[in-house]
């Protein structure tokens, strides 16, 4: 590649930003989700439901997102989606009504999915062009983010600012983030083309991808709910410390990701995500078994470690995929994955109310077994040939 490595080192810069504050925009609504709650006075039941907008507008955008990147490029479709989700983060805070609040958020998770693909496919291009990892430290910026995201919006509940001005001012700032960053997103070309599939079905090789995703995501949304849950209501704690749950998770995950890169450079990406896989699930176990707060603790943190680079590996690996677009390709496993981080939470409620809360957690550290075992197919998956079946 022509480019020149001042060239690749500003692109990196660019999307790291990008990560970034897709990460604060995201943590940054999920913050002040209780004061809107209560601005509508919607009931848990109702609440359920505009959220479910959320993951709606998520899974319709992956349908088409790999399309747009082929046709758009992954510079200008990252910078549209970018500009999308700054814009629609403020549409929550003004919805007078439950209606209104699940098309605002449809809107929102449409810009959010579209951005993380096209950002997935940016950061998988400049990889290809540092010949090492780098995925890894993107993602970590995305938690970085999130946390900062998180603790602002925490600081705008305590302080009793309204959600409107709180989110006009962080829509405000990220959308000179963006704008900024835009200049200097990697060059990519759009290959429009009459035979371009909107939605490309995996074959065997991103299937393996797209499972492993699966686990990994479905895992992460059941940690965000239930942990703190687990140490509550099954453990007895208080509900400070029961607080700490997931903090000191998505900690450890954070952490792990901005280790992450230098880890797969030494070790190699199939042996990293074994090693996560059993990390998460003996985490899990450590958790489980003792039944202490503290060892819980430290079995939470070792889950978000184990977890941290399995979507930073999958997805950079499926962009890799012989035959097919990275964009494509992208979207086909991000379609996967992202859908464990939506049935996660309601299935370990399901079966907490079925049997126990410790039985459903445990089904998690299962599913880091499964991880163990698919493992291998990082190493297949760029290699197999494959062939794309077209989606009217």
């Amino acid at each position: 590649m022509s480019t020149q490595p001042m060239a690749l080192r500003t692109a990196r810069y660019a999307i790291s930003l990008m990560f970034f504050a897709n990460g604060m925009l995201l943590a940054s609504w999920a913050a002040r989700i209780p004061t809107i709650q209560q601005q509508l006075q919607l009931d848990p039941g109702p609440l359920g439901i505009a959220l479910w907008g959320l993951a709606v507008g998520s899974l319709v955008a992956f349908s088409y997102v790999g399309w747009l990147i082929v046709h758009l490029g992954s510079r200008l479709t990252t910078t549209i989606a970018a500009i999308v989700c700054c814009c629609s983060l403020v549409l929550p805070s003004l919805a007078p009504n439950l209606p209104l609040l699940w098309l605002s958020l449809m809107l929102l998770g449409m810009g959010n999915s579209v951005m993380d693909v096209s950002m997935n496919a940016q950061a998988a291009s400049l990889e290809e062009s540092y010949h090492r990892p780098i995925m890894s430290s993107f993602h970590g910026l995305w938690s970085v983010g999130a946390l900062v995201g998180a603790s602002g919006g925490s600081l705008m509940a305590w302080l009793n600012i309204m959600p409107l001005f709180h989110f006009l001012l962080v829509s405000g700032l990220l959308l000179l983030v963006v704008l900024l960053a835009s200049r200097w997103l990697l060059p990519t070309t759009a290959k429009p083309s009459e035979k371009t599939p909107v939605f490309a079905r995996p074959t065997k090789a991103l299937l393996g991808l797209g499972i492993i995703g699966f686990c990994s995501f479905m895992s992460e949304g059941a940690m965000a709910d239930w942990s703190g849950v687990y140490l509550h209501r099954s453990l007895g704690t208080s509900a400070g410390l029961a607080a700490l749950a997931f903090a000191v998770y998505s900690l450890a995950m954070t952490v792990a990701r901005l280790l992450g890169d230098s880890i797969t450079k030494r070790i190699g990406s199939v042996p990293h995500v074994r090693l996560g896989g059993l990390l998460a699930a003996l985490g899990l176990g450590l958790a489980l078994l003792f039944q202490q707060p503290i060892l819980a603790l430290v079995g939470f943190a070792c889950v978000g470690a184990g977890l941290a680079c399995m979507a930073p590996l999958v997805f950079s690996t499926a962009s890799r995929t012989p035959n097919l677009a990275p964009g494509l390709a992208l979207a086909a496993v991000a379609t996967m994955s992202y859908t464990g981080s939506l049935v996660g939470p309601p299935v370990i409620g399901q079966i907490a109310e079925l049997i126990s809360l410790p039985y459903a957690l445990g089904l998690l550290a299962l599913l880091g077994l499964v991880i163990v075992l698919l493992a291998p197919t990082l190493a297949r998956a760029p290699q197999q040939e494959r062939e794309v079946a077209e989606v009217a």
